[in-house]
């Protein structure tokens, strides 16, 4: 198991490996929560409860033609270290990483599929792809979810529907979230107001790692909020509109600084670059805005000699639990600053300012 976290820290993760530039949507993820019928949720089950359901879903879910040859991570048997590897690829939650025995996820080839077992739910089913890709992801977790539940029972009801944990998921069960980089926004002082009013919409606007976390490099999701009364064509149809909205801005921020703020604007991709390219000791918190800066030069010409999935690639490898993998060690704060300032240094020779 330790040989395949290891080598997950070798590959950027599918939700990164752009074939293409995607602009200003970076990913797009589809979970669905799901709980076994006649059975207490993970919070109330007690430890021989969760690990013998955990031993049938694996059963199941080891078997699915969506899902070929999950491989299987135990979380009573990794150590902090590995949560935070398959934590920081958006691969588990938060809460799974607190959980022990009886608790795991499947991970499916290219990490584009994965499905958590006993989390606060049974079941969370996940699907993420680059760039906005919301429609087919929906289409790949539906065909995952009809056949585990030609071998499952799911809580349901029939005034409700799927019932699950937190009242918050109850309905469809499903939550959709596009990862944006509104760099452009925040340079010309209107990322606040754009984020305001999304929320005011009822969407929730999440960081980089999800719920709990702050906007860092000006990676922002958005997700609905709302899973009872519509249904998930609806939910999806009036998030896809929302987010059409927000990349329009977004563009239009771009098209302004390029054409009345350009100074301003290379003077940021200058800096950010020389700062990368020089400093000692480099946080994760300043590589991630400083990497905003630099991914921003690059989709606007400004940066040459680069591609932005290179800079998918430093992003997730600047994370703690990445760096100290890459490490082989338990690092303390200072040396992975200074490993975290090797590492992105080493990535970016050869780049080139353009203006």
């Amino acid at each position: 198991m330790r040989m395949v976290i290891d080598d997950l820290v070798k590959n950027p993760g599918s939700w990164l490996s752009m074939r293409k530039p995607t602009g200003v949507v970076i990913s797009s993820r589809v979970r669905l929560a799901r709980n076994v019928a006649n059975s207490a949720f993970p919070g109330w089950a007690g430890e021989d409860e969760r690990v013998r359901l955990c031993n049938r879903l694996q059963i199941v879910v080891g078997g699915l033609r969506s899902v070929p040859k999950p491989v299987f991570f135990e979380m009573g048997a990794l150590d902090s270290l590995d949560k935070d590897v398959l934590r920081e690829r958006h691969l588990i939650s938060h809460e799974l990483c607190e959980r022990g025995r009886g608790s795991a996820v499947a991970v499916g080839a290219e990490e584009s599929i994965s499905v958590m077992i006993n989390e606060e739910d049974h079941l969370r089913l996940q699907a993420m792809s680059p760039g906005m890709n919301l429609p087919a992801m929906w289409d790949a977790l539906t065909a995952v979810d009809s056949e585990i539940e030609e071998q499952i029972e799911y809580a349901f009801s029939d005034a409700q529907g799927y019932l699950t944990a937190c009242p918050s998921n109850v309905g469809t069960g499903m939550r959709a979230s596009v990862m944006l980089h509104l760099a452009g926004l925040r340079m010309v002082g209107e990322v606040e107001a754009v984020v305001n009013g999304l929320e005011k919409l009822g969407l929730a606007v999440r960081g980089l790692l999800g719920e709990g976390t702050e906007a860092h490099g000006n990676m922002f999701q958005l997700s609905n909020q709302q899973t009872l009364g519509e249904s998930e064509q609806e939910i999806l149809e009036a998030l896809l509109a929302i987010i059409d909205e927000v990349v329009g801005h977004e563009e239009n921020a771009r098209a302004r600084l390029a054409e009345r703020g350009a100074t301003r604007l290379a003077d940021a991709v200058a800096r950010a670059r020389g700062l990368l390219l020089n400093c000692r000791i480099l946080s994760s918190q300043e590589a991630l805005d400083l990497l905003s800066d630099l991914r921003l030069g690059v989709e606007m010409g400004l940066i040459g000699n680069f591609k932005v999935e290179r800079l998918n690639e430093i992003m997730l490898l600047t994370q703690p639990g990445h760096l100290q993998k890459m490490a082989r060690k338990i690092l303390n704060p200072e040396e992975r600053d200074m490993m975290r300032a090797q590492m992105v240094q080493s990535r970016l020779k050869g780049t080139s300012l353009l203006a």
